[in-house]
């Protein structure tokens, strides 16, 4: 059978049954062809366990983290059980392969007054004259970018995908379509609120994108605004607020999101929620903010810790 019809109907699967987004979709092709030009001439429907394990070494010497070749790993196996499942091989080649452990690197997290100083940085821009409608209109996102992604932890392509209902609802809440199409309803904050307000106003007298049902639309191929271009902007932000570039990203301000609600004594099955996390798991990196903030609270109220 052909490597193509292979990964093809490997991935017709993962999103006619399990509702994976084109960005998971893409994801799993690039890992998989990536194995297929490691394996030369032979096809993935051919490839043995020793050649998976060959080409895990591979990744090592290629430089790549732990968390990609965990990744890289964890496609192969999905699509080796797929095969073993259809009956086009009689074995799985992945069986006996584990992922290298991971070291538990915390992300990198903004403090408040950081994330302050960045969303204070972007709302001046908005009050302060412009050269031009458009530039007025762009610094007005910006802000409105920046507010409802700290208001809400959104992963950086559901921010970006926002339809413009999100702020013509006069709600507290917003519903967003997650990963593997799950709907989850978010609180927003009186300033995220208010700066949609005022962006889809200044949009509507400007007669910008009148047609548009994007939040923050464009004229490229999706229609709104791309990851890549509010990951630019937002590095441009943090250094007009005098912030470290290399700290600043549409990611490490959702970790920042969920670092100072657990600070700030929410529940980690909350914040779980609010990320749209399906395993709790995955939010347990944030333990390291529970852990530090019981420490403080047993040195501040415990009797013993003031002898």
């Amino acid at each position: 059978m052909a490597t193509g019809f292979d990964l093809e109907n490997f991935l017709e699967m993962l999103a006619a049954e399990r509702g994976a987004a084109e960005n998971t979709l893409d994801g799993y092709r690039r890992d998989l062809e990536d194995f297929s030009g490691f394996l030369g001439g032979r096809t993935l429907a051919a490839a043995r366990s020793e050649d998976i394990s060959a080409y895990l070494g591979d990744l090592v010497r290629r430089g790549f983290a732990e968390t990609s070749q965990a990744r890289r790993l964890s496609a192969l196996k999905q699509f080796y059980k797929f095969l073993y499942a259809e009956g086009s091989r009689e074995d799985d080649p992945t069986r006996t392969l584990s992922a290298p452990k991971k070291r538990g690197s915390l992300p990198k997290v903004l403090s408040m007054d950081e994330v302050d100083t960045l969303i204070e940085t972007a709302r001046a821009e908005t009050v302060r004259p412009q050269k031009s409608a458009a530039a007025r209109l762009r610094v007005q996102r910006m802000y409105t970018l920046i507010e409802t992604l700290y208001a809400t932890g959104l992963r950086v392509s559901e921010l970006v995908a926002l339809p413009v209902s999100a702020a013509l609802r006069d709600a507290r809440l917003i519903e967003v379509r997650g990963k593997g199409g799950k709907e989850r309803l978010l609180p927003l904050s009186r300033a995220a609120q208010a700066a949609m307000k005022d962006y889809v106003g200044l949009r509507a007298a400007e007669g910008a994108h009148e047609k548009s049902p994007w939040l923050f639309p464009s004229h490229g191929g999706s229609g709104h605004l791309t990851r890549q271009h509010f990951a630019r902007d937002l590095k441009d932000l943090a250094a007009s607020a005098g912030l470290d570039t290399t700290k600043v990203s549409p990611h490490v301000l959702r970790h920042a999101f969920a670092s100072h609600l657990l600070q700030n004594g929410a529940d980690l099955r909350v914040v779980q929620q609010l990320l749209g996390h399906a395993d709790i798991s995955t939010t347990q990196i944030y333990t390291h903010v529970l852990d530090e903030r019981l420490r403080e609270l047993v040195e501040s109220a415990h009797p013993l810790a003031k002898r």
